[in-house]
């Protein structure tokens, strides 16, 4: 796609300025889909994302608690209700006799009540998913992915077991859809 464009976050303050980057050009029913190893990057993006839509609480992993929901403001204004959501620990091995692995995904999110926010989100909402490819790709034909990797030659961990954010980043933004097709992340248009 020719508005897919790669960037390099060399610090976590780097990664979270992408974040704020990219907040300023969402709007109400946008759905973005963040993907990308352990310690990649995906929860300091969306600390700048909810820095950008002027969200006071703190923004951190809601890999326990599946989805957080916070209130902010879009950059025209507007009330803006994301919805963070941490599909990591989503789509279990325990399927039905013949269900596919998007099957249960759709289904757990059923039981969560997240998959009419990812079919339709209201005007106001925005949803950004870590971790939920298979979801986001059945789910929202319209969507931004954000793919983030890190260098193999750093180590995720430091010499304590610990997450680290040691390493510039590489941030491939590639937009999916009718809504996406003027995505101009250069000029800061869309």
């Amino acid at each position: 796609m020719s508005n897919t464009i790669t960037i390099t976050a060399a610090t976590g303050e780097d990664m979270r300025g992408l974040g704020r980057r990219v907040a300023r050009l969402t709007h109400g029913g946008d759905v973005l889909l963040l993907s990308g190893p352990l310690g990649a990057g995906k929860t300091t993006f969306a600390q700048g994302f909810g820095a950008g839509l002027g969200i006071g609480e703190p923004i951190v992993s809601p890999t326990f608690t599946i989805a957080r929901e916070l209130e902010g403001r879009f950059s025209d204004g507007a009330p803006a209700h994301l919805v963070h959501v941490d599909a990591y620990r989503l789509g279990g091995n325990a399927y039905a006799p013949g269900q596919d692995a998007v099957g249960r995904l759709l289904d757990e999110l059923e039981s969560l009540g997240l998959d009419e926010e990812l079919e339709d989100p209201g005007e106001n909402t925005v949803i950004l998913m870590e971790w939920g490819e298979q979801m986001v790709a059945a789910l929202a034909p319209e969507r931004l992915e954000i793919h983030i990797e890190r260098p193999l030659d750093t180590p995720a961990t430091d010499t304590d077991g610990e997450l680290t954010s040691a390493g510039a980043r590489t941030v491939t933004l590639v937009p999916v859809g009718v809504s996406w097709n003027s995505f101009d992340f250069a000029a800061g248009t869309r």
